[in-house]
């Protein structure tokens, strides 16, 4: 059975992410910060979902997540998800205290860095894929987004570094502007409502992972949905007598 660890998994594409991959049988790590949320999104979902409440930039939490991991035998997919925005409402770097990037830089780069570190032997033993999910302000400059954006870029080069070092496929994915709760946190007060939704994003997500091209950046929008798979002989056969 395949392992999946989500981080940031209580809400918008983490969420959506775990959703699809228990939907297909897979066993899914996951975590959040707010245990209440984290729980009450998670339930009821179909398939072995473990919910781990904490924080990726806390030690204690991450060796928690790595022994979740080894007791499901292995890892083949580690999604980076987890990600804050920094100060809101969004304000031009010359505003940025040193503890503002500090804040930003431990969860979208330093806990990704370690976490991933922590995660290796898992990972290349499975012959497993990273993806950390970026952003197009990692390349664009846009106004008040430039703390975020840096991490982002950060994120991208340590992803990308990492597959070069370790021989791992190593996505940065930008799964383009979605309907969230950090995005209407960019824009407080703004209408987002013509921004698409989070499971959009997660079909393409699964078509550049059926797909698993070198390691690189990528648009998740550049990857069509996987076919469904076809039915076994069996459920064709099924199909014939019921009609259906």
């Amino acid at each position: 059975m395949s392992v999946a660890l989500i981080t940031g998994g209580s809400a918008g594409l983490g969420l959506e992410i775990v959703r699809a991959l228990a939907a297909r049988g897979w066993t899914v790590v996951t975590d959040g910060r707010d245990a209440d949320r984290l729980h009450s999104a998670v339930a009821g979902l179909a398939g072995d979902v473990v919910a781990l409440a904490g924080d990726v930039t806390d030690a204690a939490h991450r060796d928690e997540l790595l022994r979740a991991v080894t007791d499901r035998g292995g890892l083949d997919l580690l999604v980076h998800n987890a990600s804050t925005l920094g100060p809101s409402p969004l304000r031009p770097l010359e505003t940025m205290r040193i503890e503002d990037l500090r804040t930003v830089w431990q969860t979208n780069v330093g806990a990704p860095l370690v976490l991933t570190a922590a995660l290796l032997p898992a990972l290349r033993a499975a012959d497993g894929v990273l993806v950390s999910i970026s952003s197009d302000a990692a390349v664009e400059h846009y106004e008040g987004w430039g703390l975020y954006g840096a991490s982002k870029a950060g994120l991208d080069h340590v992803t990308l570094t990492y597959g070069q070092e370790t021989g791992l496929t190593a996505y940065a994915v930008d799964p383009g502007d979605m309907r969230t709760q950090m995005h209407q946190d960019a824009f407080p007060g703004e209408d987002i409502s013509d921004r698409p939704l989070p499971e959009t994003v997660v079909p393409h997500l699964l078509g550049l992972l059926a797909v698993r091209p070198t390691s690189g950046r990528y648009r998740a929008a550049d990857f069509a949905a996987p076919a469904p798979a076809a039915p076994a002989p069996a459920d064709l056969a099924h199909v014939v007598a019921e009609g259906v």
